[in-house]
Order: C-alpha cells, then sequence, then structure tokens
C-alpha cells in the first residue's frame, strides 16, 4: 500500500517519521487503536466505535486537528497524507463562516468543503480524473475513489473540521450502509452529519458526483432508499 504526503514520496524511513508525528500530536488515535495515548494535541474528535472502524479495518491512523489519510484506489489500497498548511485551515474557516446563518446553510457550506477537498487533492493523486459512481468497472482504481474511500475522506474531513470549531449546527455522525439484494439496491456506504437542534441525520455523499461536483446532502432516510 502507499502513503505518501502531499509534497513527495515517504521513504521507510520518513513514513515512521510520520507514525511517530502522528503518535505525538494525536492521543486519541491511540485510544481509537487500543493503545496508550501519548501527549500532545486533540485528534479530531473522541471516534464512535463505528467511526474508528473505518481506520482500524484498514490500518490508518484517525484524523488528526492537523493531518488525515487520504485514501484512493478502491478500499485505501493507495494513501495520501494531507498536512494542513494556515491557508487550508483558513480557505474552509471561511467556507463555513459563510453557512452561519442556518443548518441549512452549514450543509450547503459543507458541500463547498467538499468540493474545496477534492480540488485540494485531486492534482496531487489524480483524483482530478475521477468520475461518478466509480467501482472496479471503471478500471481505472489508481484514479478513482470508491464508496467506502469516500466515505473515509468525508467523515476525516468533518471530523477535523469538527475539531477545528467549524459547525454551529451539526456534529459528525456514524457512516451509514444501504444494500438489500432483494430489492436489487447495491451496497453503498456514506458520511453523515446529524443536525444539533432536531437529531435529524443527513448524508453527505460525493461518490455519486464527479470531480469538483457538490456531493449529494439528503436526508438519511431519504439517501436509503435510493438505488
Amino acid at each position: 500500500m502507499r502513503e505518501t504526503r502531499t509534497s513527495k514520496r515517504l521513504t521507510n524511513n520518513e513514513r515512521s517519521g510520520s507514525i511517530r508525528g502522528l503518535l505525538t500530536r494525536c492521543g486519541l488515535a491511540m485510544a481509537a487503536f487500543g493503545w496508550l495515548s501519548v501527549a500532545g494535541p486533540v485528534c479530531a474528535a473522541e471516534l464512535t466505535p463505528a467511526q474508528a472502524a473505518l481506520y482500524t479495518s484498514v490500518s490508518i491512523f484517525p484524523p488528526s486537528a492537523s493531518a488525515m489519510t487520504v485514501c484512493y484506489g478502491f478500499v485505501c489500497r493507495r494513501r495520501e497524507i494531507l498536512d494542513f498548511t494556515p491557508s487550508d485551515r483558513s480557505a474552509l474557516g471561511k467556507i463555513l463562516a459563510g453557512g452561519r446563518s442556518s443548518a441549512a446553510a452549514e450543509r450547503t457550506a459543507v458541500q463547498k468543503a467538499v468540493i474545496w477537498f477534492d480540488r485540494r487533492m485531486g492534482p496531487i493523486i489524480g483524483t482530478d480524473k475521477r468520475v461518478a459512481n466509480a467501482d472496479v468497472r471503471a478500471l481505472d482504481d489508481k484514479h478513482n475513489f470508491d464508496c467506502w474511500d469516500t466515505t473515509r475522506n468525508t467523515t476525516s474531513l468533518l471530523l477535523v473540521m469538527q475539531e477545528w470549531g467549524l459547525f454551529k449546527y451539526h456534529t459528525v455522525s456514524d457512516p451509514h450502509y444501504r444494500g438489500n439484494a432483494l430489492v436489487l439496491q447495491l451496497p453503498h456506504n456514506t458520511a453523515v452529519l446529524k443536525e444539533r437542534a432536531t437529531g435529524a441525520e443527513w448524508v453527505v455523499d460525493m461518490w455519486t458526483q464527479g470531480y469538483g461536483q457538490p456531493p449529494d446532502v439528503m436526508p438519511l432516510a431519504e439517501w436509503v432508499k435510493r438505488d
């Protein structure tokens, strides 16, 4: 598997240093993996079991307030470390500030944040060539996300923004699965936000859209019924 930084490919020594850095600044990541926590800045959030499973299932660290692993190539077979720069944080802060008027406006801002992420990473990892609904039939895994990749990436981005205090109306909920062979509904996964005031859950699903397009944001109850 490939695990790289956005600036250059990691050697074995650099990869070890990267992991040590994550251990140092990400005590809650250790808790998610069942290891002892260490001193350092707080991770993106204290993860629920379902959130933690996104990362333990493919042996990557959960996001921290300063970095996240970007998965691509289907089921996270390819990886890139995104270290958030001050300009990244400023850009996302401005995007979410545009959604402070209401919960609906915040969800629109989240769509824009996901577009920002897609465009930020696409030229680096080659997913600027990605297509909607990509799976093995695309015959181009190195330029695409499957729905597991988009669920991990979107959940990670949401957790980072939550840690930065950018959400006023929502919290990051557990990822959700759908799939019912009896009605020919294919398996699919998505990241989910929960509205604080109502408890309503909203999916944030970028897999169904092509590069640079707004992700689907809709009530979870509606999403689970789609094909």
